[in-house]
Order: structure tokens, then C-alpha cells, then sequence
């Protein structure tokens, strides 16, 4: 069954991918932190603008509400240095990667369904698993493992074209020649 290795693929692929979600998980452990300390720092921001710039009865001088807005600032800043890592991840490798990975499991299970030539099975089959690798894989490393040459393969776009152009090849094969009974 030429499909075959596309299941095995995608299921393989799919743990690789989803095991970013506990580093994920464990990057949030900063994002609390920074939070708690956004958290304090407009806290106070908007119970000085609430009472009139004044704390403890006593009015602000331009200098502590500066010190204030500033707090305030740089713990925002804080809070989404502290996010961007883990949305870069969620948005890129992680997301596409379980994507592709359920792609591949999909068209391994179709492709085993077509009555179409062989050689055609195979094409379709290879344009997911390296339009896969070289989407999401490029991502996982350029991303989670910073390779410089990953982001530059990823940059010449051959990823997504494999993938999108396997799925127009697999919706022909699939209009010409899909049998309902799964014999090849």
C-alpha cells in the first residue's frame, strides 16, 4: 500500500510536533512572572489616574508619575518579549506541523482508496511528506532551534507549493479514479 508511509509519517510527525506543547508549557512559567508584574505596575497606573494622581492623599510629582508610566511601560514591554517566543511557536511549527502531520495520515488513507497509475500515487504521496518536511520541519528547526539555514530553505516557499500542489494532484487522482471498495 503506497499510502502506507504517509500514515506512518504523519503519525510519527504528529508526536514530533505535538511534544512542543510542554516546552511551550514550560516557557510559561516567565509569562506568569511577567504578568504578575504588568499586573502591579498598570494596576497602580490606573488607581493614580482614578484618584486624580494622587497616593495616600498626597499628590504626585511629575518625576513619580513618570517613574510610574515608566514601570508601566517596561513591564508591558516584559510581558510581550515574554509572549512572542511561545506565539512563535504556537503559530508556526506547532500549528502547521500537526496540520501536515494529519494531512499526511489523510491522503496516506485516500491515496490507498485510488484506482489511478501507480507512479501518480507515489507523486502524491512524496509531494506531502517533502512539502511537510520542508514547511513545517524548516519551521521547527528555525524557530524552536534557531538554524539560520532552515529559515533560508524555508524563505525559497518549496514547502507550501509540494503541499499545495499535492492536494491539486490528489483532488484530480481522487476525481478520476476513487474507489469506494479501498481496492488498488
Amino acid at each position: 500500500m503506497i499510502g502506507k508511509k504517509n500514515i506512518v509519517f504523519g503519525f510519527l510527525y504528529l508526536v514530533f510536533t505535538a511534544a512542543l506543547g510542554p516546552l511551550m508549557l514550560n516557557m510559561y512559567a516567565d509569562f506568569g512572572t511577567a504578568m504578575v508584574e504588568k499586573q502591579q505596575s498598570v494596576g497602580r497606573l490606573q488607581a493614580l489616574k482614578v484618584n486624580e494622581f494622587e497616593e495616600g492623599l498626597e499628590p504626585l510629582s511629575a518625576e513619580q508619575i513618570a517613574k510610574a508610566n515608566t514601570a508601566g511601560i517596561l513591564s508591558l514591554n516584559q510581558l510581550m518579549n515574554t509572549e512572542l517566543p511561545i506565539d512563535t511557536i504556537k503559530g508556526g511549527p506547532h500549528a502547521h506541523g500537526n496540520l501536515e502531520a494529519l494531512l499526511n495520515i489523510v491522503v496516506g488513507l485516500v491515496i490507498s482508496m485510488l484506482t489511478v497509475a501507480v507512479w501518480l500515487k507515489q507523486l502524491i504521496s512524496w509531494l506531502f511528506i517533502v512539502g511537510t518536511i520542508m514547511h513545517s520541519g524548516m519551521l521547527y528547526l528555525s524557530v524552536v532551534f534557531e538554524f539560520a539555514w532552515a529559515e533560508a530553505l524555508l524563505q525559497t516557499g518549496i514547502g507550501p507549493v509540494c503541499v499545495l500542489l499535492g492536494l491539486i494532484v490528489a483532488g484530480v487522482a481522487s476525481f478520476i479514479g476513487f474507489n469506494e471498495k479501498g481496492n488498488s
